[in-house]
């Protein structure tokens, strides 16, 4: 059977690092409020940094880690929401900037923090069907760009950054086994930012600001809910159990939601990544970022059984089952 295999990951961050300490001077808020509720002590903000900007920077370590030219990809996916433009997509910048040969498709998919999850399943359909043979799929946001820096709720939560993964077709039992994705648009008011063409002024008729909006209890409950039944779908598809998983790379959005499907699946500490304490939620580089982490501190062996789930605005969840 041919599957597509992760051949090589790559990440990158924006060097500035903001603080909670720093974010007591911004806003009502302090360290320990927010690292006893999120688990957040720090998170990455660009300055001049662009979404194609740090897309092209992961996708160039991952493609030096997989030892895959440019000119070996046949497709580009890249998931975001904070895209440079709302046209041409990210994914052509990306394109354009590593040099990739022309003719190659490229596009963007928004599914928000599920948006990697949601590129990796469009991927690995491309490469089962034998349509694509190595592909480069980026999740990347930059989410302080749509952050109301007045709100204590919601910017304390997130940061910005991307992570790459390379795909090649392969024949064997290693490589993405499942993936499975959803949404439910009657949830959409729970999390959205309102910035857009077609809708440009609220019902009042004034200008809505681009500003991230979340309904944080409602928006728990829906992830808790939601990432549960996504990882035991992919479970029971491939009749494994959480027995089986040595690794689960769960979004990083907030390490309550995290704890509680570390409790429903009945897993170790030790078998969860995290690096939300450094990062913040970033979205959809959220996965792709702590998976390249977790592959650079030697944490994945040959034919692990790695364990993804998403949650994020639309409402979209998401998971998908890896064997290393």
């Amino acid at each position: 059977m041919i599957r597509a295999r992760i051949e090589g990951t790559g990440s990158y961050v924006p060097q500035r690092v903001l603080t909670n300490q720093e974010l007591e001077g911004i806003v009502d808020t302090s360290d320990d409020w927010i690292t006893t509720r999120t688990g957040i002590r720090e998170r990455r903000i660009a300055d001049k940094d662009t979404t194609s900007g740090i897309a092209t920077k992961a996708a160039k370590m991952a493609l030096k880690d997989a030892s895959v030219s440019p000119n070996e990809i046949d497709l580009i996916i890249v998931a975001t929401v904070t895209p440079d433009m709302f046209f041409p997509s990210t994914a052509c910048f990306v394109q354009s900037n590593l040099g990739i040969k022309k003719g190659v498709p490229a596009f963007d998919i928004s599914a928000a923090c599920s948006g990697f999850l949601y590129a990796l399943d469009i991927a690995d359909r491309y490469v089962r069907s034998g349509a694509s043979k190595k592909v480069l799929v980026i999740g990347v946001d930059l989410f302080s760009r749509i952050i109301d820096w007045k709100d204590r709720n919601t910017c304390v939560l997130f940061g910005d950054g991307a992570g790459a993964v390379v795909l090649s077709a392969k024949k064997g039992k290693r490589g993405i086994l499942s993936t499975h994705i959803h949404s439910d648009g009657d949830y959409w008011k729970i999390l959205y930012a309102p910035s857009g063409i077609s809708q440009k002024q609220s019902a009042k008729g004034s200008i809505e600001h681009p500003y991230l909006k979340m309904q944080g209890n409602e928006t728990f409950k829906a992830a808790v809910r939601t990432m549960g039944k996504a990882c035991m779908e992919a479970l029971r598809y491939n009749g494994a159990s959480a027995e089986d998983i040595a690794l689960l790379i769960p979004h990083q959005a907030n390490q309550r939601i995290i704890k509680a499907i570390q409790e429903r699946l009945g897993l170790p500490e030790d078998k969860i990544y995290t690096n939300l304490e450094r990062y913040g939620n970033t979205s959809a580089g959220s996965i792709p970022l702590a998976l390249d982490e977790a592959v650079r501190n030697g944490r994945l062996r040959r034919n692990d059984l790695i364990l993804f789930v998403a949650f994020g605005g639309g409402l979209t969840w998401a998971s998908a089952l890896v064997r290393w």
